[in-house]
């Protein structure tokens, strides 16, 4: 295992790269109001905060990294509310996004509250309050299968994953882009959604899938590695690392299960490609750790979609040839730039 260039046979193969064509982005569209907040949270009473409402959403913000990662043709099928469905447009057509936007007459667009603690070690870590409104209400009536004409990957956001309806279109644009020969990525988007759905309905229901892009947390958590708790059980297996006995990996000291984790699921999805913040990323393939790759130094105001940023450029970066570990170093380099800025979207 290498630091950054990583085993050969994991440069391409499994997970595409090269392939050229547009990348289709399946996933939320919502509004981000943003409080930046330099004080602890004062119950009951005020707490000072910069307050910015911007676009946002995992999908939407992942298709608008690519974009800006040099990504030529980045498509994105969501679903908004009529309240905001023109704002929302504009805001992804100048980000250089192709939206198919579906306007739903009953809900109104999805909405989070990001709460960033920006006080002296709060490292811009934030806390989400999520109505999803019209986002997870995509349907199978949604899809149609020219969608994919001219498409050289399929990406589908965790969060479509965690309602009846979206999760629906989302296997059938998985099965459409498997017939097809087209690769496909899934970010699970949310461990505490993910709890709730039951890690094996997850599993189950993103089998086929080429790249898998979780974070530490939710990698853990899908695995089962030890250190989990109560959240192990539900639907994954304990311990699984273990038991399939692999090594942990000496560059990560392995203290909860991360290196058996990504090596466990790379046995399950052919890449996988945990994304760790600050530690940088790690990059699995057929059963072992291949790399791990550092983060680059950034000063942070909030992390609000530093993943989609690591994902989009990932993607850019793959669909334009390049190989896993070159790939995670750009996303890397996003995510730094993403943590950077307020808001989930690039500048």
């Amino acid at each position: 295992m290498t630091s950054l260039r990583g085993d050969a046979r994991g440069e391409g193969g499994a997970g595409g790269g090269g392939g050229g064509g547009a990348l289709l982005v399946v996933g939320d569209v919502v509004t981000d109001i943003v409080a930046r907040h330099g004080a602890p949270l004062a119950t009951g009473t005020d707490t000072a905060a910069a307050i910015r409402t911007v676009p946002g959403g995992a999908g939407a913000n992942v298709a608008c990294w690519a974009a800006s990662w040099g990504c030529g043709d980045v498509r994105l099928l969501g679903r908004v509310g009529v309240d905001s469905a023109a704002w929302h447009e504009e805001a992804l057509t100048r980000a250089g996004v192709r939206s198919q936007l579906v306007v739903d007459s009953d809900a109104p667009t999805g909405t989070v509250i990001c709460l960033v603690d920006g006080g002296a070690g709060g490292g811009a870590e934030r806390t989400f309050l999520t109505d999803s409104g019209a986002a997870l209400r995509l349907s199978g009536a949604d899809w149609a299968p020219e969608l994919l004409d001219g498409v050289g990957w399929l990406h589908l956001s965790g969060y479509l994953f965690f309602a009846g309806p979206s999760r629906a279109v989302a296997e059938t644009a998985l099965a459409a882009a498997r017939a097809r020969g087209v690769p496909v990525s899934v970010d699970p988007a949310s461990a505490g959604f993910l709890a709730g759905l039951g890690v094996g309905r997850f599993l189950a229901a993103t089998e086929g899938v080429d790249v898998l892009l979780p974070s530490e947390g939710e990698a853990r958590l899908l695995a089962g590695a030890p250190g989990l708790g109560g959240l192990a059980g539900l639907g994954g297996s304990p311990g699984l690392g273990e038991s399939a006995g692999l090594r942990g990996s000496p560059g990560l000291g392995d203290p909860a299960g991360l290196a058996d984790s990504a090596a466990w699921l790379s046995r399950r999805y052919p890449v996988v490609v945990v994304k760790r913040g600050a530690a940088g990323a790690v990059v699995a393939r057929g059963g072992e750790v291949r790399a791990e790759i550092p983060a680059l130094p950034a000063a942070a105001r909030d992390s609000t979609g530093a993943g989609d940023a690591f994902t989009g450029a990932f993607l850019a970066s793959r669909l334009g040839g390049a190989g896993l570990c070159e790939a995670s170093a750009e996303g890397c380099r996003a995510g730094a730039r993403a943590v950077e800025l307020v808001g989930g979207r690039p500048g």
